[in-house]
């Protein structure tokens, strides 16, 4: 768990749940699964600022070379059905000339990787891409480096959008990230494209869904107490596309191990959907919208009541990823691993549910629900 907030997986924090005790446990007696686990992450710390250097240089490259910058904005406004979040030709001049600068681009790049989701799914990936070379007994080091590079660009590529829609933070920087964007996708691409035609079929199906997922969340914030159940699942699409197929195309997109890979990894995103869900809540003071705590709590008319259930929904989702570890081949060499990352995720869940129980923060909730 190399996330940005590290109070998460202090010794405090972990003593504070059961799955917490379990990962102590495991790193006492230096588990198979912890030691992986481990193994990873210390490599994504080692390795993490020379893919960000590999990632700005490339993206200056882009940028450089592209001599219709206008054309580049307006079909990226209309591949992800936006005009919100490119920018208006007379704009594009002055950004471009100082994006040049590698200097001010790093500095944009460092910026949007330092997230949560990026960094927490950067030794996953590589993890996931060994356990299927080692399946299949092929390694090819410039393919995990492609694959993992680009699925990790591809979920990079959310967070500039979603500081520009939400207007919440790098305010400063917002019409630096119009520019990027296209030219992060066209990167993204370029990568996955190296491990074949299925496995970018894959990555532009599960990019489609994304898009879905997110288009649905944001029609669900002008209609919170309409919200259905269909709904929320299809809202879901934006965790279990973009995990899901990143699993996928770790083990190439070939079957059976990809399509196990997509139910772990797309289950086990949904279930942190949750957790992700409580800790934003906690943190913006009011229950979120669209997201299950809100569903549950209009349901029900009570909002300890709504959070008491999201918790169980996120066991459910993790309940599904374990599944999946009963699917892999016999004597596979990874499943320690997987087992040891459902238990960090489960512990996330549990650790900002126990969190909103302190703060006892119902009633101000309460208050501030849709009507």
């Amino acid at each position: 768990m190399s996330g940005k907030d590290q109070s998460v997986v202090s010794k405090e924090a972990l003593m504070s749940t059961k799955p917490g005790k379990q990962i102590i446990k495991q790193g006492l007696f230096k588990s198979k699964g912890f030691k992986l686990f481990n193994q990873y992450k210390e490599e994504t710390e080692n390795e993490f600022p020379n893919f960000a250097k590999r990632f700005a240089s490339d993206l200056l490259k882009e940028i450089k070379s592209d001599t219709n910058p206008n054309s580049t904005q307006q079909a990226f406004g209309n591949e992800v059905g936006s005009t919100e979040i490119i920018l208006k030709s007379s704009e594009i001049d002055p950004i471009k000339s100082k994006l040049e600068s590698p200097d001010v681009l790093q500095d944009r790049v460092m910026r949007i990787l330092n997230s949560n989701f990026v960094k927490m799914t950067f030794p996953v990936f590589n993890a996931l891409y060994d356990a299927a070379a080692d399946y299949t007994g092929t390694s090819d080091p410039q393919m995990r480096e492609n694959l993992v590079d680009g699925h990790i660009i591809a979920i990079d590529l959310s967070e500039p959008m979603d500081r520009i829609v939400d207007k919440d933070e790098d305010l400063d920087y917002l019409d630096d990230y119009k520019l990027m964007n296209p030219y992060i996708l066209k990167l993204a691409r370029d990568k996955i494209a190296k491990g074949g035609d299925t496995v970018l079929k894959e990555f532009e199906d599960g990019f489609k869904d994304a898009r879905l997922g997110q288009y649905i969340d944001t029609k669900l914030k002008s209609k919170p107490t309409e919200i259905t159940e269909e709904e929320m699942n299809q809202c879901y699409k934006k965790y279990r596309a973009v995990m899901g197929t990143a699993g996928r195309n770790m083990a190439l997109a070939q079957r059976p191990l990809g399509e196990i890979f997509y139910l772990g990894m797309a289950r086990a995103a949904e279930g942190v959907g949750c957790g992700n869900e409580i800790e934003d809540s906690i943190k913006n003071g009011f229950v979120k919208i669209p997201s299950w705590p809100l569903y549950y709590s209009l349901l029900s008319g009570d909002v300890k009541k709504g959070f008491e259930l999201t918790l169980e929904k996120s066991n459910l989702y993790l309940q599904d990823a374990r599944l999946a570890l009963e699917l892999l081949p016999e004597g596979f060499s990874y499943k320690e691993f997987l087992e040891f990352l459902f238990l960090t995720v489960e512990h996330y869940n549990q650790f900002w549910y126990n969190k909103l129980q302190k703060a006892n923060m119902w009633s101000d909730f309460e208050s501030k629900l849709p009507k």
